[in-house]
Order: C-alpha cells, then sequence, then structure tokens
C-alpha cells in the first residue's frame, strides 16, 4: 500500500516510509513544530529582557510612524516574496529543459557572478540616482527574468540569470537603505528602526516558509514555470505600491559611482580585522551558494538511489526556511552562554561535517537531514 511505514537503508531494508511523500511531510511539520516552541521561548526571553524599554508612549497619537513602517513591510515583504517564490524550482526548470547538470553550473554562475560585480557598485549608484528609483529597477529587472524562465533556450536563460543577479543585489541594500534614509529624514526616533528591522526579518523568515508551499502547490498544478509567472504577478503589485507611496531618497548625490569602491577596498587593506571577517563570510557564503546549486540534484540523485520519484522541491524548501528560521532564534540564547567567537567556530565545524556525512551518504534521509542541519547553521551564522 502506499502510505505503508517500511524501512529503507538503500543497500538493505527501508529506514523510512515507502511512500516518500509521507516522509518530506513529516520533517517538514516536526521542524515547524520546534520552530514554533523556539520561537516561543525567544519571545518570552526578549520580553522580560526588554520589559522597561518600551517606547509606545513616546509615538504620539498621529500614528504617522505606524503608517510608515507598514509601508515599508509590506513592499520589503512583497520583494522577498518575489525572490523566495523562484527558489525551489529554479534549478528543477533548468532539468525540465534538458540541460546537463555542467550547463546549469553556467547559468547559475552567471547569476552569481552578476549579483558580485553590480553589488559592488549599486549602493553608490542607489546614492546617487535615488534608492526609490533603484527600487523600481528591482522590479522591472526581476520580471524580465521571470518572463525568460519560459524560453528553453539556452543563451536566453543566461540572460535571465544575469537579470536575476542583479535584482538580488538591489534586493540585499537598496531597501534597506531607503528605509534608513527615510526614517531620519522623517524625524522618527532612531530608536525605532531596530524595531522595523526585526519585524522586517522575522516576516522575511515567514514568507520565505510558506512560499515554498505555494510554489510547490503551483508548480503541481500548473507546471514549473508557474512559480515564476506568480514571482512576475507580485513584482508587478511591488512596482506599483512603491511608485504610488515611495518618496525618493539619496546619498551623496555628487560622489562618484566608483568612489565606494575605492573607499570599501582602502577600508579592508588598513584593517587586517575587516579583512579577515570578509575572507570569513566568503568562505562560509561560498559553500552557502554551493549548496544552493547542488541541493536540488543531490537529493534527486539519492531519491533515486531508494524509493524514486520526483522530490517534492517545494516542501523541502520551506523546510530548509523554518531551519533557518530556528537558527536565528536559537543565536539568541547561545550567544547568553557562549562567546560568540566559540559559537562560531563550532558553525563552521559543525557544517563542515554534516557536508562530509551527506557527501558519503547514499541515503536519501541521511542527506536530507544534514542538509536540514545546515540551514539551520546558516540561520545562526
Amino acid at each position: 500500500p502506499p502510505h505503508t511505514l517500511t524501512l529503507d537503508s538503500g543497500n538493505g531494508p527501508p529506514l523510512f516510509p515507502a511512500h516518500p511523500l509521507i516522509m518530506w511531510d513529516i520533517i517538514f511539520w516536526t521542524c515547524l513544530s520546534a520552530c514554533a516552541a523556539v520561537r516561543t521561548a525567544q519571545y518570552f526571553a526578549e520580553k522580560r529582557s526588554h520589559a522597561a524599554e518600551s517606547a509606545e508612549a513616546d509615538r504620539g497619537t498621529d500614528g504617522s510612524f505606524s503608517r510608515f513602517q507598514a509601508n515599508y513591510l509590506i513592499v520589503f515583504l512583497l520583494a522577498v516574496a518575489s525572490d523566495w517564490l523562484q527558489g525551489p524550482y529554479v534549478y528543477a526548470l533548468y532539468t525540465m529543459y534538458g540541460y546537463t547538470q555542467a550547463q546549469i553550473g553556467h547559468l547559475f554562475i552567471a547569476g552569481f557572478g552578476s549579483s558580485a560585480v553590480f553589488g559592488t557598485f549599486v549602493a553608490s549608484i542607489a546614492d546617487k540616482y535615488g534608492r526609490r528609483m533603484i527600487a523600481l529597477v528591482f522590479a522591472v529587472t526581476y520580471f524580465l527574468s521571470c518572463l525568460t524562465k519560459h524560453s528553453p533556450v539556452f543563451w536566453v536563460l543566461m540572460v535571465g540569470r544575469i537579470l536575476g543577479g542583479i535584482a538580488t543585489s538591489i534586493l540585499f541594500s537598496v531597501f534597506e537603505s531607503w528605509l534608513v534614509c527615510e526614517h531620519n529624514t522623517r524625524g522618527f526616533n532612531p530608536e525605532w528602526l531596530s524595531e522595523t528591522f526585526s519585524k522586517a526579518q522575522f516576516g522575511n523568515s515567514v514568507v520565505a516558509i510558506l512560499a515554498g508551499q505555494v510554489a510547490g502547490y503551483f508548480a503541481q498544478r500548473f507546471g514549473k514555470v508557474a512559480p515564476f509567472d506568480l514571482s512576475a504577478v507580485v513584482l508587478v503589485v511591488l512596482f506599483g505600491i512603491i511608485a504610488l507611496t515611495w518618496t525618493e531618497n539619496t546619498g551623496n548625490s555628487k560622489a562618484s559611482v566608483s568612489g565606494g569602491f575605492k573607499d570599501a577596498w582602502a577600508a579592508c587593506m588598513a584593517s587586517r580585522r575587516i579583512l579577515l571577517v570578509g575572507l570569513i563570510q566568503s568562505c562560509f557564503e561560498g559553500a552557502m551558494y554551493v549548496f544552493v546549486f547542488i541541493w536540488t540534484p543531490a537529493l534527486q540523485k539519492a531519491q533515486d538511489g531508494g524509493v524514486g520519484g520526483e522530490i517534492p522541491h517545494g516542501v523541502i524548501f520551506s523546510t530548509f526556511m523554518v531551519a533557518c528560521m530556528i537558527g536565528s532564534s536559537l543565536f539568541t540564547f547561545i550567544v547568553a552562554y557562549v562567546p560568540l567567537t566559540s559559537a562560531m567556530r563550532f558553525v563552521y565545524l559543525l557544517g563542515t561535517s554534516v557536508f562530509l556525512l551527506a557527501t558519503y551518504s547514499t541515503n536519501v534521509w541521511v542527506t536530507y537531514s544534514a542538509f536540514v542541519v545546515f540551514e539551520l547553521l546558516c540561520g545562526i551564522y
């Protein structure tokens, strides 16, 4: 029977349910329950530690800050939703079009490369020409990237990856810069800014989890291009809200675009600490981006060697995001009892260990568990 619980070890008797979809769902709901417990504990811990720090009484009665904060959160969460909706099915879509792992690797490199190159200058461009305008460019650029997913032609997909890389570099720099500048320009209490960032971070995690489920549903019902079409719709809504509600703000409009890069390079060369932090970040995030590329084929290969069938990309992606949220919440407790440097050494060591486990394991559930632990470590990181 399809729902019979049996055992499967790869070469011997099964270890987990014969029907693979049951196990994927069990792991997701187990992680989600653990996340709810950890988040609840974090909430009460932070509530106790900040009980005397509430600034609600200082906000006045006009509600201007609440409206401003709500507007930013809606825009930001729509922006990240457009990104997360695409995440589960990028590799799967390229596989459906018949491309090899090496060819897909070239597409991923193009996306990461364009993000790295453009990300070096995007903050300076936004400072000079306006952050609202660049946020609108994000919506247009990512929308065009989504449209390219309808074509199986390699060079069209390559253009889409480059556009997506540019959009990603804008997403994780310009929106927050607009918030900080606008918050200060409107004269709001600087202490309230941390609350907005906290809500944005929490909302980002929730949106990422939901996006995996929604993308999985649309992909199963309408095909693997459907999540990208849904993302395009979100981007149209996002463009409209930014165009109608955001005001323009800039940094130093007289500074050259290359000036920010030169200043950053000089700071790195002048400080050994800054240089080492950059190297550490590059190493960990390099491993993270390799994981982004490899998790789909790795799990599919392990699945094909066991129970077979296509892996549920949406559920898996949501589980990864839940694990990341757990790690982010655990960080609050870890730093209260363990020195930060010791905690991060443990993160790097455990990350290496779980990747070694995934490398040599032929069992899909062992590989999957290793990946879930790594996502938890990403949350701590």
